[in-house]
């Protein structure tokens, strides 16, 4: 495992920022960790969940021992426990808590001095076909596999996969692993010392877990995988601490994506759909408990866990990829520049114009890309009659991959958060693709970090949980 040490300028920059307003006078206030794979964030919240200073960093990746890049696990853990030392030295700040909220899909492999053994595997490398192949052969197929741990076969993207291929491609490496622990579970451990397994990193395509027997799938013990885990603790629980003489409760880490679902469900009890909006369009329904079926899998549905251990089935559309590819092609067509496509207001005409166009049109799933990828520029007269149809086109795709998590059950509002939250044209259009339902764009400033603060509320805030976190705004059916 190449050293950080070995990287050109490995020190991350980072400076703390007060945000302007805010000044220290002895408040309490939450420590919160948000480790993203391109950023690595800190933030100290006060007891109204408004963030008073917060820190950001980025780090240059090494390399596994097949030179595929990943993050450096030295580097990260230097920074964690460099930013919680200054942190409690600085006047004004009384922290009462800290939690950690990170990507998941990762696993630190830590040894019996507790260190790591092992890089930090990118789940992006590439998985052997054969392995796999053998894996799936060995316990009962893919599709078997994959609706019982509500996992689309995803290679390295199934953290239980790189365990299994780890035992069986370094035995001695696989030896020597005391614990295997989810990113945001070590950032916990670089804090507190204590080793634990939680579900919400368990549960997120992990292949790890039976959602019906609510346990680890047979598979993981077939192959004493079990083993290698700390024992299971619940989300919210926190561990007293004494750090430099301060006497702080903390979480043991969350998976980003279940962390980030916190606010809406603290703020809203009434049915909801939340539509995460970035490079993939993620339909989240924390209401819809259902088994996946493998028609569903077959969708690319899966099933998160919500930090109560409730199933959230999921749907996910690669549509903000295909919307980034589509507004270089038509800058390119009518020589505007890349973001041009942020000035297009919503046109009533041309939404008149484009269902007309699409009105015998079969749409595809969401699987594929939209119908837009091979209409021909050429047949339209000005770049906002385009842009129309590639967000028609889009949002013929996402009705069907929404759709499909919504269930038989109630759900009256669809929130929107994220890039295309900001799109007037989008969030017009999907208003009128569920024209039962009320749409809105939704925003909450550090989701991901709010959500893992409001976990362990608790133990921490004296004061209730505001009402005002998320703000919304109404979009109606165009008539």
């Amino acid at each position: 495992m190449p050293s950080s040490k070995d990287q050109h300028n490995p020190k991350p920059t980072s400076t703390f920022r007060e945000r302007e307003g805010e000044r220290p006078g002895n408040i309490n206030v939450v420590a919160i960790f948000d480790i993203g794979k391109t950023n690595k964030k800190f933030f100290l919240l006060n007891e109204q969940y408004k963030i008073v200073l917060e820190r950001s960093a980025q780090f240059p990746e090494t390399v596994d021992e097949d030179g595929f890049a990943c993050d450096d696990v030295e580097l990260l853990s230097s920074w964690v426990k460099e930013t919680i030392r200054e942190i409690i030295s600085l006047p004004g700040y009384n922290v009462k808590g800290i939690n950690f909220s990170a990507y998941g899909a990762s696993f630190v492999l830590v040894g019996e001095d507790g260190k790591p053994v092992a890089p930090l595997y990118n789940y992006l490398k590439p998985y052997d076909p054969v392995l796999q192949e053998n894996f799936y052969k060995t316990y009962g197929g893919e599709m078997k596999i994959a609706v019982a741990t509500a996992s689309p076969v995803l290679g390295n993207l199934n953290s239980g996969m790189q365990l299994y291929r780890l035992k069986n491609e370094n035995p001695l490496l696989f030896e020597k692993v005391q614990y295997a622990l989810h990113l945001p579970q070590y950032i916990s451990y670089l804090i507190t010392g204590k080793t634990y397994a939680e579900i919400t990193s368990i549960g997120c395509h992990t292949g790890l877990w039976n959602f019906a027997a609510r346990m680890y799938h047979d598979w993981v013990y077939a192959e004493e995988i079990d083993q290698k885990f700390p024992p299971v603790l619940r989300s919210n629980a926190t561990i007293e601490i004494t750090l430099d003489g301060h006497t702080i409760k903390s979480g043991i880490g969350l998976h980003d994506s279940s962390s980030a679902l916190i606010p809406y469900l603290a703020c809203f009890s009434e049915p909801f759909v939340l539509l995460s909006t970035g490079t993939w369009c993620i339909s989240l329904n924390p209401f819809n408990n259902d088994p996946l079926t493998e028609e569903e899998l077959k969708q690319d549905c899966l099933c998160y866990l919500e930090y109560h251990g409730r199933p959230v089935k999921a749907s996910r559309l690669f549509a903000g990829n295909e919307h980034e590819q589509q507004v270089k092609r038509l800058a390119a067509h009518f020589n505007v520049p890349v973001e041009y496509f942020q000035d297009v207001a919503f046109s009533n005409v041309l939404f008149d114009q484009v269902k007309e166009r699409n009105r015998n049109e079969t749409v595809s799933t969401g699987l594929h890309a939209s119908a837009f990828v091979s209409r021909g520029l050429e047949q339209f007269d000005r770049y906002e009659d385009a842009y129309h149809q590639l967000i028609a086109d889009i949002i013929a795709q996402q009705k069907i991959s929404t759709s499909l998590i919504l269930s038989d059950r109630k759900v009256s509002r669809i929130f929107v958060d994220g890039g295309f939250a900001k799109n007037p044209v989008y969030m017009n259009m999907l208003a009128n693709a569920f024209p039962s339902m009320e749409i809105f764009a939704a925003s909450v400033s550090q989701a991901t970090a709010i959500g893992a603060a409001l976990a362990i509320h608790a133990d921490w805030n004296t004061q209730g949980i505001p009402g005002d976190m998320v703000e919304l705004k109404y979009y109606s059916i165009t008539r």
